[in-house]
């Protein structure tokens, strides 16, 4: 229990990437992302990655490694992640977990449940499901079959929703009964921390935000992904707006508006996770202190 891993947590926009750059340097560490949308090597602008400068600066690893295109489940990062981490802690005594994603975080720090093996034709039932119905349909099944996930779930996340349902489908019990399960050990220490600020003034970041992307070449880059727009990882915020005005349902104005909603609405979900009494609060201008913080933890 010598090494330890740090997870820098919190909502999108908040300044997780520089904050984690600058610790990793202090620490002579590595990066290891925690946002599964900066996965995939098509999405660049919409998802915020890391600048090309910015990833030069240290070692990062889980960017830019799958296309879009290629199935990656978050079973298949937790496997992939626990084994990197066994090779990095080789060399390091600290690794860097950043991003958002807090399933992901807590599939590697945790470990995931024994979910029941998943039948090839449940998956295509609930896929053509959701395009024959839609996800407020599926939404509405996962309410009565299991509250409990209903209420914790991103209702945005069609991928989510369906994950869960394939479980009940597949052994008829609630995918809340496997998720209450004990968790797993780890060979490694973890330390959570999380960047935290008023609500007002971070959903007027991610406004910001929003409109530099667009400056930045959004509707460009959406365009050259738009005829994979129906693979499950571009059920993603900045995309997904944006293909429903290239299908003339609403204008530019409308999408623009409804990618910084959606936006606010996610760092909202993603500050009710980070809430978690294991996540301690820092002050990103106070890195000496941040440092002393993790050194003294161990």
């Amino acid at each position: 229990m010598n090494k330890t891993l740090i997870v820098l947590g919190g909502p999108t926009g908040i300044g997780k990437t520089k904050l984690a750059i600058q610790l990793a340097k202090k620490l002579k560490s590595e990066i290891i992302s925690a946002d599964s949308r900066q996965f995939y090597k098509e999405l660049n602008i919409g998802v915020a990655k890391p600048r090309k400068e910015e990833l030069n600066a240290i070692p990062h690893h889980f960017i830019s490694h799958i296309s879009i295109t290629t199935p990656y489940s978050i079973g298949k990062y937790e496997k992939d992640a626990l084994n990197l981490l066994q090779k990095l802690f080789k060399k390091h005594n600290y690794i860097m977990m950043c991003g958002g994603s807090g399933l992901y975080i807590e599939a590697v720090t945790n470990g995931l449940n024994n979910f029941p093996k998943i039948d090839e034709k449940i998956k295509i039932e609930l896929e053509h499901e959701l395009h024959k119905s839609g996800l407020a349909t599926l939404i509405e099944e996962l309410k009565k079959i299991d509250i409990e996930t209903y209420k914790k779930i991103d209702k945005n996340n069609s991928r989510r929703i369906i994950r869960a349902l394939e479980v009940y489908r597949s052994s008829g019990k609630p995918y809340s009964f496997f998720t209450n399960q004990k968790i797993k050990t780890r060979n490694f220490k973890t330390i959570f921390l999380k960047l935290d600020m008023p609500r007002n003034i971070l959903y007027n970041r991610i406004n910001e935000r929003v409109d530099n992307m667009l400056q930045n070449g959004l509707i460009e880059e959406a365009k050259k992904i738009y005829k994979y727009k129906e693979y499950q990882s571009m059920q993603t915020i900045g995309y997904q707006e944006l293909f429903k005005y290239f299908d003339k349902k609403c204008s530019l104005e409308e999408a623009i508006i409804e990618i910084k909603k959606n936006s606010r609405r996610y760092a909202k979900r993603q500050i009710t996770w980070f809430k978690k009494s294991k996540y301690h609060v820092i002050d990103p201008d106070k890195e000496n202190t941040i440092i002393d913080f993790i050194k003294n933890s161990r």
